[in-house]
């Protein structure tokens, strides 16, 4: 029987990179629909098509290779990774579909686990599997195609920030770090068991305390990392000032980075957006933890300041490392500034 090697480095690192994607997509024809409240014209987490006037359905997809060694638990965070878009977007979960790749010469068991943990998040956020589809390939990959419902005029989109709100990340940065340390078997259990608890925690608790509030711009912290999924928020409209000492980072991450455990991810993530990014004397692991890849990230929210007072006391009583880490500003000369 072949050796299995399950886990050689995926989750969200395995995206192609900003700027890559970004020039493909460019060229691709468009097709104008008025119904098609949310495309690929910008951003956004997820598509939004509107149904009636008070219904809109929210459609998403996302898969990839493992990231840890359990097929269950790598099963658990592909599903929270590919709910995150509709949570993002403010919707409701209703409907999953199965994306799986799987060599036919390994153990169905494996497959099993991944499909057991994958549907347990699925419940829990309230959905249900409606099918799935399958191809044998030479190695693993899981997701889902995902289905939400959405009130047409409540669409939290990613780019409506305005000057003086304040930004809100819900859970810590540096599990594609932990990740690629823990492949190398360098990453203290401490900094994984931190990191799967944050990748298999569903970011609908977070998004039902910020349904109160006055949300002005939402997406998750995935693939492109804290910095490009910021500056999508910014739309080159704003600029953005970071709090260093208020962003949630996993134990470990940091001195992780600075023994060089980062992702071919990062460094394309630094590649499209560094030279816009004022560091003022950061380390080198702090600069790889803002640049790393998440996956199943948190929310990043921004709101106004007394909002954000109020949402961030609802989001720490979830039990995950979050914080206010920063504040939007009028444009500058650098995109985004890093502050102690």
């Amino acid at each position: 029987m072949e050796e299995i090697k399950f886990c050689t480095g995926g989750g969200c690192t395995a995206k192609l990179g900003a700027g890559a994607l970004k020039r493909v997509l460019e060229r691709l024809p468009k097709r104008e629909d008025p119904d098609l409240l949310v495309g690929y014209n910008g951003s956004d987490d997820a598509a939004v098509y509107k149904l009636t006037e008070d219904l809109a359905m929210v459609q998403t997809l996302d898969f990839f290779p493992p990231m840890v060694e359990d097929p269950y638990t790598f099963g658990k965070i592909a599903a929270a990774n590919s709910l995150s878009d509709i949570y993002a977007m403010g919707g409701e979960v209703k409907t999953a579909l199965n994306i799986v790749c799987f060599p036919e010469s390994w153990d169905l068991n494996i497959l099993g686990q991944i499909l057991l943990g994958g549907s347990e998040k699925v419940h829990e956020a309230g959905g249900v599997i409606a099918g799935g589809h399958s191809i044998a390939d030479t190695g693993v990959k899981y997701g889902l195609s995902v289905t939400g419902t959405i009130d047409p005029k409540k669409i939290l989109k990613n780019n409506q920030c305005e000057a003086g709100d304040m930004l809100i990340l819900t859970k810590p940065l540096g599990t594609g770090i932990a990740c690629t340390a823990d492949r190398m078997k360098e990453a203290p259990k401490a900094t994984m068991d931190e990191a799967i608890l944050s990748m298999t925690t569903l970011n609908k608790y977070s998004s039902e305390i910020f349904s109160k509030y006055d949300i002005h711009g939402c997406t998750d912290i995935t693939g492109f990392g804290l910095l490009v999924h910021l500056s999508e928020m910014l739309n080159d409209r704003f600029s953005a000032d970071i709090f260093i000492d208020s962003v949630p980072i996993i134990d470990g991450a940091e001195a992780l980075a600075e023994e060089f455990f980062i992702t071919a991810a990062g460094q394309r993530n630094r590649n499209f957006i560094g030279d816009r990014v004022e560091f003022n004397g950061i380390s080198f692991g702090l600069e790889e933890v803002l640049f790393d890849a998440q996956t199943s990230g948190g929310l990043l929210v921004s709101l106004k300041k007394e909002e954000a007072l109020k949402a961030i006391e609802e989001i720490k009583a979830l039990g995950l490392k979050c914080g206010i880490i920063g504040e939007i500003t009028e444009l500058k000369d650098k995109l985004i500034t890093i502050k102690r």
